[in-house]
C-alpha cells in the first residue's frame, strides 16, 4: 500500500511541524500531493480507470480549497508550501 501510518507520519512531521498535527493546511495539502502523484502514476497506465480518475479530480479540488484557504490567511505559508512542493503556483 502507498500510504502507510509511517509514510503519513514523515509527511506531517515534515510539513505539520510534528506527526501528530494532521490538521495543520500545510500537512494535509502534502498528504494530497502525495496521494495524487500516486493516483496519476496508476492513471498513465490504468487510462478507463474512471472510479480512480474521479477520485483524482476530487483530491485536486480539495487541495485546491486548502491552498485557497491558506492563502487568505496566511500569504507566507502558503507561498512556502507551494515552494516546497513544487506546485506549479
Amino acid at each position: 500500500m502507498y500510504n502507510t501510518k509511517e509514510i503519513k507520519e514523515d509527511i506531517f512531521k515534515k510539513f505539520g511541524k510534528s506527526k501528530k498535527n494532521t490538521g495543520s493546511p500545510e500537512g494535509q495539502i502534502a498528504l494530497f500531493t502525495h496521494r495524487i502523484h500516486h493516483l496519476s502514476n496508476h492513471l498513465k497506465s490504468n487510462r478507463k480507470d474512471y472510479n480512480t480518475e474521479r477520485s483524482l479530480v476530487r483530491l485536486v479540488g480539495k487541495r485546491r480549497s486548502l491552498l485557497d484557504y491558506l492563502k487568505t490567511k496566511d500569504i507566507e505559508r502558503y507561498r512556502n508550501i507551494v515552494k516546497e512542493l513544487g506546485l506549479r503556483k
